[in-house]
């Protein structure tokens, strides 16, 4: 497995990375035993690079990850955690607190959970409206100054609030969706994080499977999937996107790889600052995935791929409108 660094002042990491969310039910029930193996699978094919949030599931992915990670050698691997979406007991998110008091508090649990005594990369899964990101951040580098969390991250902000946070303490890494079908991320963000030598971490780069070359049209969700209410993936919408996807799979089929791995291959091929997460809860999954980190793509192959799925071609936002409003960045 090849590496790269996560900005000027992050660490070193597998250069694609295991995304943990979906074994925790976001897209529908996942096989508790088969989780476990996925992550060492993939810690064995020398992914060192593990997401998770302390909301997913609230706790359950992070309890998976001690399960999977234990007797694992705590130095041969990086946790990323995202904190500060609030729940309750019924569906959807009900706030985000991002106060320091909050933030100490969010990571005492996460430590307690993972069973380890830092986290690798810490970082508030969005911006509280109501408390400024230097108040965010400032409680952050208090936990790196005593030895809980190495480095500071974020999470889908816009370039002018990662300039604040980088201010205050070097920022490792933005974590930010990035896939052939969303790429608002180039316009702004992307120049200002090169400029000031952060790293992204990009999710949903195979589009919640949209773009995986698996997804049908008619396709019916499993209960609790995040998709049945996703834009992308709605009746008329669904329809065009996969006829995105077909025209991908073209040049896959000239390539020789397969539609994902194509995908995967594309967000990795946009710089060497880029990690990819691969967001695999099956060992099946995770196995097409990795040789993605392989795969080279010329120039034609880029530019074949940019005829195949243009910038901005997808129909839908990439979350449901009323998710829009709390991202750094649209579609």
């Amino acid at each position: 497995m090849q590496m790269r660094t996560l900005g000027s002042t992050g660490p070193a990491v597998s250069a694609l990375g295991l995304g943990a969310m979906s074994m925790s039910g976001v897209y529908g029930p996942a096989d508790r035993a088969e989780s476990v193996s996925t992550v060492h699978a993939a810690l064995d094919a020398g992914v060192t690079l593990i997401d998770t949030g302390d909301f997913y599931a609230m706790g359950h992915n992070e309890l998976l990850l001690a399960e999977a990670l234990r007797g694992r050698d705590r130095d041969s691997y990086r946790l990323s955690v995202k904190f500060g979406m609030l729940r309750g007991p019924g569906p959807g998110p009900s706030g985000v607190d991002g106060r320091p008091e909050a933030v100490r508090n969010f990571l005492a649990y996460s430590l307690t959970r993972l069973g380890t005594d830092h986290i690798d990369v810490y970082r508030p899964a969005r911006l509280d409206p109501a408390v400024p990101i230097e108040e965010t951040v400032g409680a952050i580098k208090e936990m790196i100054d005593a030895g809980y969390v190495r480095h500071l991250g974020l999470s889908e902000v816009d370039a002018a609030t990662v300039r604040r946070a980088h201010a205050v303490h070097p920022v490792a890494d933005l974590q930010i969706e990035y896939s052939l079908i969303s790429r608002a991320v180039e316009r702004d963000v992307l120049p200002a994080l090169r400029e000031l030598g952060i790293g992204l971490t990009a999710y949903g780069v195979l589009g919640r499977g949209l773009i995986s070359g698996h997804w049908t049209a008619g396709r019916a969700a499993d209960t609790g999937d995040f998709r049945n209410h996703n834009p992308r993936f709605s009746r008329g919408n669904v329809e065009h996107n996969l006829a995105l996807v077909e025209a991908l799979r073209r040049v896959a089929e000239a390539k020789g790889c397969t539609v994902a791995q194509l995908a995967i291959a594309w967000v990795a091929a946009q710089g060497e600052d880029i990690v990819p997460l691969v967001g695999a809860r099956t060992r099946e999954r995770l196995a097409e995935a990795l040789p993605a980190a392989e795969l080279v793509l010329t120039a034609d192959d880029l530019a074949e791929i940019e005829r195949a799925v243009p910038p901005g071609s997808a129909r839908g936002d990439r979350y449901p409108s009323a998710f829009m409003p709390g991202l750094g960045v649209g579609n």
